[in-house]
């Protein structure tokens, strides 16, 4: 693959792939984008090994997915506390910091398979089958995910 058709492939899926990660790690941008650039230097420096035997945009989810994973390994051995993790912005910051701030937080409250596998679906409009190959599971088990996922949300939002 050349760098130009790298450059082309991901710059049609960085929104996507940001808005992925902002769901999964609960509305923290700067986290989100830290994954992110860290996802597509991977991403770069395995593009000779991409075969195109899946869509250029499953294969990079899929690196995307695995570098949250090994922020999250990392990060459990500096977990904060509950209450530091449900903190609001401060009363000035804008609406927009509000906006996702409730499905956020149930998100945050929820498995990680399954926080992915609603992000996909519902953020990013993934087909069952697509997700499986992100997550590396199989179909029946991201249906299992999202059933649960969906009824766990429903627990932490309060409508």
């Amino acid at each position: 693959m050349t760098q130009e058709r790298f450059i082309s492939l991901v710059q049609s899926q960085q929104e996507p792939l940001r808005r992925f990660l902002l769901a999964l790690c609960s509305g923290d941008a700067s986290l989100a984008d830290d994954i992110a650039q860290d996802a597509l230097v991977r991403a770069y420096v395995a593009s000779g090994s991409f075969l195109g035997l899946s869509k250029f945009s499953t294969w990079l989810f899929r690196i995307a997915y695995n570098c949250y994973i090994d922020h999250c390994r990392m990060a459990s051995v500096e977990k904060a506390s509950v209450d530091e993790a449900l903190d609001l912005p401060s009363a000035d910051a804008s609406d927009a910091s509000f906006r996702y701030q409730q499905l956020y937080q149930a998100l945050d409250r929820i498995p990680e398979k399954e926080k992915a596998a609603i992000a996909l679906f519902y953020f990013e409009d993934r087909s069952i089958k697509e997700i499986s190959a992100i997550l590396g599971i199989p179909s029946g088990t991201v249906k299992y995910h999202l059933s649960m996922g969906r009824t766990h949300l429903k627990q932490h939002i309060q409508l």
